[in-house]
C-alpha cells in the first residue's frame, strides 16, 4: 500500500502588495470628505460591494476606491480644494466663478 499525501503549492516569494495606494482604506476616505460627499461614497461603495459578489474580482471596487480616495485628498483641506474646483470650473466653462457661487454650483461646473 502506497502512502499518498496531498499538498498545496503556494507561489515561491513575497505576497504581492496590494494595488491599492495608501489612504484607500473605505474608512479613511470617508472621514476625509465633506460630509456632502461622504453619502454618495458609502453609497457607491455598497453598490459596488453588491455587483462584485461572487465575482471575485476586485477591480472595480479598487477603481472606486482611488476615484474616492483622490477627492478624499483634495478634500483634506477645504480651502485648497475650493480654491481648485474653482480654478478647474474657469478652465471648463471659460468665465470666472462668481466670490458668491455656491460650492455645489462650481463643483457642477468643473466636474468634480
Amino acid at each position: 500500500m502506497t502512502d499518498m499525501t496531498a499538498h498545496h503549492a503556494l507561489p515561491a516569494g513575497p505576497p504581492p502588495a496590494s494595488s491599492l495606494r495608501p489612504g484607500a482604506d473605505p474608512k479613511a476616505i470617508s472621514a476625509a470628505l465633506l460630509p456632502a460627499d461622504q453619502e454618495q461614497f458609502k453609497q457607491e461603495f455598497a453598490q459596488t460591494l453588491e455587483r462584485m459578489k461572487g465575482t471575485l474580482d476586485l477591480t472595480e471596487l479598487h477603481a472606486l476606491l482611488e476615484q474616492w480616495r483622490r477627492l478624499a485628498v483634495l478634500q483634506r483641506e477645504p480651502d485648497r480644494f475650493h480654491h481648485v474646483v474653482r480654478r478647474a470650473a474657469e478652465l471648463r466653462t471659460g468665465r470666472p466663478v462668481p466670490a458668491d457661487e455656491p460650492l455645489e454650483t462650481t463643483r457642477a461646473d468643473a466636474g468634480i
